[in-house]
């Protein structure tokens, strides 16, 4: 079977990700468009990945099976009302990368009865270590699902949710997430050159702390709580370490911070719903 051809529109960082990825995973440069209105960006996509590249929308997707938006939520309605014939007269599957664009808001600007996948990936995609939540409308049918699942697979790992509106929770927990795990570790580094250790040793202590724990989460099969039972020792230093983060409510203080998260996600979508 040939493989589909796809338009990534708006080719930034996470548009270039994906190319980035599809190329990795053997996909065939010749199916590949990108439309960036920088002629230096596509310069570098041409020469980094041999793909077709062009500043006009609508010549990306003139020939795609499936078009990624991948452009500012600010664009969104712009960028759609512009491909809305070709959209219309090709009826190709369009995955939205747009943080806080509801699938309405992008059907309406497309004409309507469009197969549309939101996907809320995170920029360890960048490295091909993302973290994508997907969600696909009634009119998106089986073929278009597994080429949905296959194009955001390619920069990691994948999973669908079957509301829409868990898109936000998806939002404030991988998306916005690796900021926390960010600021904990630059917590702990400050901590640990407050107690003595020299900034590089304690950063890369850190970092290769923190690359152990998620290593041990994925591959040892065991539930959070197991391991964080199998680590602590009974009266040891680790247990009274966490006495003090559970003393202080870190799980309360966790669920406010993706509570917030979430309820900023809703209110961009409000923002952007209201553009129609």
């Amino acid at each position: 079977m040939a493989s589909p051809v796809i338009a990534v529109i708006g080719a930034g960082n996470m548009g270039t990700s994906l190319i980035g990825g599809l190329i990795n995973d053997g996909y065939p440069p010749d199916k590949l468009w990108a439309s960036n209105p920088h002629q230096e960006k596509l310069s570098q996509l041409q020469h980094n990945f041999h793909i077709h590249t062009t500043t006009d929308n609508t010549t990306a997707a003139q020939s795609a099976d499936s078009v990624i938006l991948a452009v500012k939520p600010s664009l969104i309605a712009t960028v759609t009302n512009e491909l809305r014939p070709i959209i219309q007269r090709r009826k190709p599957l369009v995955i939205s990368i747009a943080a806080g664009i509801r699938e309405t808001t992008i059907q309406h600007h497309l004409g309507g009865n469009i197969a549309i996948v939101r996907a809320m990936p995170n920029t360890a995609a960048l490295i091909g270590c993302g973290a994508t939540a997907l969600h696909a409308n009634r009119h998106v049918i089986p073929d278009q699902h597994n080429m949905a699942e296959s194009i955001l697979r390619a920069v990691g790992t994948v999973v669908w949710v079957d509301r829409e509106e868990l898109i936000d929770t998806v939002t404030a927990l991988s998306s916005s997430g690796l900021a926390y795990f960010f600021l904990i570790m630059e917590a702990m580094q400050n901590a640990a050159e407050e107690l003595g250790l020299p900034q590089e040793t304690a950063r890369l202590l850190i970092l290769q702390t923190a690359l152990g724990a998620a290593r041990m989460a994925i591959e040892s099969g065991m539930t959070l709580a197991m391991l964080r039972q199998h680590v602590t020792s009974p009266n040891g230093t680790t247990e009274k370490a966490l006495s003090v983060l559970e003393a202080h409510d870190i799980r309360g203080l966790m669920k406010k911070t993706l509570q917030a998260a979430k309820l900023r996600s809703e209110e961009l979508a409000t923002i952007f719903g209201a553009e129609r």
